[in-house]
């Protein structure tokens, strides 16, 4: 009943026809957020949640505001006004271990075609940088190097004073949508179905002087990427518009695997009459990865998939885990997972192993397994299922947050503080586990009691 008296039922959005989605029962016994708080600031769509530290986060979308919250009471600590259009970007800036002073600072893109870096301890607006040529799309920090990067129409590295270090010397027309960070000084940026990889090199002298330095193009994706994560210091995955995984050494950048049948090259046929034969883009698009040391976990299109790094195939999934869209996912402690998308609907899900009874020959691939596409002539071949009694694994749906109108963003995961999801509708909720909850309210009454002299064990 939430979701109505906040602002509205959980309806898919965009969507033709309906498709048969898990349900769960008004009895989540294993759900922890049995509680919420839902905070009200923002104006506009809240698109960013940025975790400062253990007890702080910041949140920021189109009304170009930034908030920062404690994210165990869900007080609202400053509000920094300084953008004039929608913010694109935003990223943590902590202080290198080796300072004595700690700043945590915060860096936040707008479309206004500005950067400023915040003080978060104090609110206040240390420095800005408006001599772009486009919006700033993406930030990331080079926390070894002290410095960070901005990707838009050409690539940016700055020190923590916000002084140019150095610039790609050529502009982009589609501009870098997502940056992130390699061995070696490298890091590797999407641009439209391209991924680049730079190196930043450091002057030899006293001049302090940085170079950045483009050292290979990765021409393999047929469409936009529109995922970029790493996965561990030795790889990184890339996901794409028409369902392409790839999973990258990050040390030479080769590929080490590749999953998509989405359609078959070899047939020579236009890419949207193969699309209209299948499914549609937005069906099989992967939006977002998340990873541990053993499993990749991909949201593709309203699906979610389970894919074995060290097998290099998929052993769970759900197809259809929400209404519409999935835009974020966050692994936690336990084999579980959370799931966020455009139907506003929060889900927490858990990896079991089940045990395969047959052995039967199954198609190789990330989605025919599942019945995605057709099968190209790499995935034609067929392997052999577990023997018999093998462990295969499934997703089963554990909690179904239900407290948003519109489409929920993302979200951030506070070990001791619980989660926090933003959306469209404009609000912020902090969903807290209510019997760890109701554990501190227990305890914080036992200490006022005993601080004031009130309490009395009978000893």
């Amino acid at each position: 009943m939430l979701r109505w008296l906040i602002g509205g039922g959980r309806e898919p959005q965009g969507l033709a026809e309906k498709y048969p989605v898990q349900s769960i029962g008004e009895e989540q016994t294993q759900n922890p957020y049995t509680e919420l708080l839902v905070l009200k600031a923002h104006h506009d769509i809240v698109r960013f949640l940025v975790q400062l530290d253990d007890y702080r986060f910041a949140s920021a979308g189109d009304d170009g505001i930034v908030f920062l919250w404690n994210a165990q009471t869900g007080e609202k600590i400053f509000e920094l006004h300084g953008h004039t259009q929608k913010i694109t970007a935003i990223t943590a800036f902590p202080s290198l271990a080796s300072c004595e002073e700690k700043r945590q600072m915060i860096l936040t893109a707008s479309a206004d075609r500005t950067v400023i870096i915040w003080d978060c301890d104090t609110g206040k607006q240390v420095q800005k940088v408006s001599c772009f040529h486009s919006t700033v799309k993406c930030l990331t920090v080079l926390q070894r190097l002290d410095v960070w990067l901005s990707g838009g129409s050409d690539l940016c590295v700055w020190n923590r004073e916000l002084d140019l270090l150095c610039k790609t010397s050529h502009l982009f027309d589609t501009g870098i949508s997502a940056l992130i960070e390699l061995p070696k000084n490298c890091v590797a940026a999407a641009v439209g179905k391209e991924l680049i990889i730079f190196r930043l090199i450091a002057s030899t002298d006293e001049s302090l002087g940085w170079d950045v330095q483009e050292v290979k193009r990765l021409l393999d994706h047929q469409d936009n990427i529109l995922s970029l994560v790493n996965i561990n210091d030795l790889s990184f995955v890339t996901g794409s518009h028409v369902g392409e995984l790839i999973v990258w050494d990050a040390l030479d950048w080769t590929m080490q695997a590749y999953e998509c049948n989405f359609w078959d090259p070899s047939l020579q046929l236009d890419t949207q009459q193969e699309i209209k034969l299948c499914q549609k883009p937005n069906e099989i698009s992967i939006h977002h990865f998340t990873c541990d040391e053993e499993y990749l976990f991909a949201a593709v299109g309203r699906g979610l998939y389970v894919y074995n790094l060290q097998m290099k195939r998929m052993i769970a999934c759900q197809k259809t885990a929400h209404d519409s869209t999935v835009l974020h996912i966050v692994t936690l402690p336990n084999r579980q997972l959370i799931s966020c998308s455009e139907d506003g609907s929060v889900r927490i899900w858990e990896l079991r192993e089940k045990q395969q009874l047959t052995s039967e020959p199954v198609p190789t691939g990330f989605f025919n397994m599942w019945g995605f596409g057709r099968v190209n002539k790499s995935a034609n071949q067929t392997i052999k299922k577990p023997q018999e009694n093998a462990t295969v694994c499934s997703l089963e749906l554990i909690g179904d947050l239900i407290g948003h109108s519109s489409s929920v963003e993302m979200f951030l995961y506070f070990e001791d503080h619980g989660l926090v999801t933003c959306s469209a509708d404009h609000l912020i909720i902090m969903w807290k586990n209510g019997e760890r909850e109701s554990g501190l309210r227990s305890l914080r009454l036992f200490q006022k009691l005993e601080d004031d002299g009130d309490l009395n064990l009978g000893f």
